[in-house]
């Protein structure tokens, strides 16, 4: 990624996530026949830090990001009902009543969402839209196809500015003794410094699910469809608002 990503160095789920380098992490779905099917996610020297274990082919309404012992990081939510496929992330655990746990304590807070997925459009292959449920006025655009393992999320500096950098990347991992670009089921998630490497995780494992990464076959193939959702993310735009009801 070009750029020196001097932008977005606030955590958006944990500080310890913001490296303050450019670094590239190595994500890995442990089965190929489900969206969402469990990940493993590495870090450069090779070492586990997150991962996302889940059962079956059913459609997955909860989502949890965990590091590498197994405490929970960021709980995704599939809200109901909704016409555009609303996705909400909460910090840490979430319970039935929709209230996050403190990870010091584990008692209740009632912390809210930290941001909400959505469709932008209820009709045809619409893009993406994550809104970020604070006040620091940070900008986001994801171009690009997440079926095909080529994604860019870029950072605004300010609201309606049109000077946007790169902050994260998604795209295919090529095996560095042999040239050969791997399998689907091995890509690469490459932050600029400062970008939340926990958030940036969360997105993927939404983006799985509502992009139907199932067309993984004939995906490889050549069969893409072009454009929104099904085809991959052409356009994913994250900004900050306060939260309102689908």
């Amino acid at each position: 990624m070009a750029g020196n990503g001097g932008g977005a160095a606030a955590a958006i789920v944990d500080e310890k996530f913001c490296y303050g380098e450019e670094t590239s992490l190595t994500v890995r779905k442990t089965s190929v026949f489900f969206p969402g099917d469990g990940f493993l996610v590495y870090d450069p020297n090779g070492e586990v830090l997150f991962r996302f274990d889940s059962y079956g082919p059913e459609t997955k309404d909860e989502l949890v990001l965990m590091d590498a012992s197994g405490k929970c990081l960021l709980t995704l939510r599939r809200k109901k009902p909704s016409l555009h496929n609303r996705w909400e992330g909460f910090l840490g655990e979430v319970g039935s009543n929709h209230d996050a746990f403190s990870a010091a304590d584990g008692e209740s807070t009632a912390i809210g969402p930290i941001f909400t997925v959505f469709k932008s459009s209820i009709i045809g292959q619409s893009s993406l839209m994550v809104e970020l449920y604070n006040d620091s006025g940070e900008e986001y655009q994801i171009e690009g196809s997440y079926v095909h393992r080529s994604c860019t999320v870029y950072y605004f500096s300010a609201a309606g500015s049109t000077t946007k950098e790169p902050v994260a990347e998604i795209k295919r991992k090529v095996d560095p003794t042999t040239g050969v670009t791997l399998g689907r089921d091995v890509f690469w998630l490459c932050l600029r410094p400062g970008f939340d490497g926990a958030f940036a995780m969360g997105l993927v494992l939404v983006l799985d699910q509502m992009s139907g990464d199932r067309v993984a076959a004939v995906v490889d193939g050549g069969g893409e469809k072009e454009g929104g959702v099904d085809g991959g993310v052409s356009a994913l735009q994250m900004s900050t608002v306060v939260p309102v009801s689908d």
